[in-house]
């Protein structure tokens, strides 16, 4: 697991510097840099926390919660996760517009992911209040 993080640190940061270097030459080629990189850490992090993702769906299986609040806790990380990313990959290109407006889509997607859990929550709060 060490390694394995020491990979993906150095992985960062020469894209970083590869970055920061064809920034003085080409600013798109920059940003496309940093893209790459993003996408070869997201796809290896998936890789590496699916056995974990399998033992938590295997503890959520033990309780009598419905599959779908598994899934969408697992929707609603991921798009934490690439709302946080392209919204830093906006602002590292200078566009704090756009950054802002994929973190008000992430919070938006959210609350529409969470609707069926707020109205199931609600329900149960209902049923103990009567």
């Amino acid at each position: 697991m060490i390694g394995d993080t020491l990979s993906a640190a150095a992985l960062c940061i020469i894209g970083a510097v590869t970055a920061v270097l064809l920034k003085q030459y080409c600013r798109e080629q920059a940003i496309f840099s940093s893209i790459a990189v993003c996408v070869m850490i997201a796809a290896a992090a998936l890789a590496f926390a699916s056995p974990a993702i399998g033992q938590l769906e295997a503890l959520f299986e033990r309780t009598s919660l419905d599959k779908t609040y598994f899934k969408s806790l697992l929707k609603a990380v991921g798009i934490c996760y690439m709302t946080g990313i392209a919204s830093d990959i906006c602002r590292d290109s200078g566009e704090q517009a756009l950054a802002s407006a994929v973190e008000i889509w992430g919070r938006i997607a959210l609350l529409i992911l969470t609707l069926p859990m707020i109205d199931a929550l609600l329900n149960i709060i209902t049923g103990v209040l009567q």
